[in-house]
């Protein structure tokens, strides 16, 4: 079992920036699992915004976030970070980080595909 707890949420005025962290504990290690990053607004569906394979090559990122948002893992396998910049209207929302068997280099992160969620942390931009 893995448990995810993420911090680091806020509100930040556009072209600003947040550091969003997943702290991965339980019986299992954060090295066997590929970490993705969703975001979900009211009324629509939770989507995969970043992955990182188990061997943190070749992230993954939808294009609205490319360039401004990177998602890396700590070397000790236990926290997964979303450092994002130039934040926009459109980057608001709970962004939930999860745990789960692959990360593709060519879509985005499926939710179905991931086993172990955090409780998510709430993102606010605005002026």
């Amino acid at each position: 079992q893995l448990q995810l707890v993420e911090s680091g949420g806020g509100l930040v005025q556009p072209g600003g920036s947040l550091r969003l962290s997943c702290a991965a504990s339980g019986s299992t290690s954060l090295s066997y699992y590929a970490v993705a990053w969703f975001r979900q607004v009211p009324g629509k569906e939770r989507e995969g915004v970043s992955c990182l394979g188990t061997n943190d090559y070749l992230p993954y990122y939808i294009d609205s976030v490319k360039g401004r948002f990177t998602i890396t893992r700590d070397t000790a396998n236990t926290a997964v970070y979303l450092e994002m910049n130039t934040l926009n209207a459109e980057d608001a929302g709970v962004y939930y980080c999860a745990a789960g068997p692959r990360c593709s280099i060519y879509s985005p992160p499926r939710a179905k595909s991931y086993d172990y969620w955090g409780q998510g942390t709430q993102v606010t931009v605005s002026s």
